[in-house]
């Protein structure tokens, strides 16, 4: 039976052959293609959009402060004094953009009156050590 059915009708199979292949390549662009190819742009935008003074994320996990950029290599500072120097490729996110002198001194005079107002911190009084909490939880035990 098989045999027979190739036998009777073999013209014009192709062109079902043909559109469904069309129909899939079409479906591929929009479901993964052409996403992926916006996302990539959202991306270098983000990454030309980095100056001094942003927090960022790299892709490795690590938040830093950027102190120097150029076309290839970003310079974070991780902590006082410690500077990382990645691609710019690897900064995954801006955490927190810089802020301009004009924002930063209104925010200044918005927190003055707050902090004349404030009483002084009392010096005298220190925190319990980790070894006396450790001592005061075992000896509950």
């Amino acid at each position: 039976m098989l045999f027979a059915a190739e036998k009777s009708g073999g013209g014009g199979s192709f062109m079902p052959t043909l559109l469904m292949m069309a129909l899939l390549f079409g479906a591929m662009y929009f479901l993964f293609i052409r996403p992926n190819k916006k996302r990539r742009q959202q991306i270098d935008e983000m990454q030309k959009s980095i100056g001094p003074g942003d927090e960022v994320l790299t892709i490795g996990g690590l938040y830093g402060f950027v102190s120097e950029i150029d076309d290839e290599k970003v310079v974070l500072e991780v902590s006082p004094g410690v500077f990382n120097t990645y691609s710019r490729s690897s900064i995954s996110r801006v955490v927190t953009a810089a802020t301009s002198d004009d924002e930063e001194e209104e925010v200044e005079d918005d927190l003055a009156p707050d902090l004349e107002a404030r009483p002084a911190p009392d010096l005298e009084k220190r925190p319990e050590s980790s070894e006396t909490t450790a001592k005061k939880v075992v000896d509950q035990d």
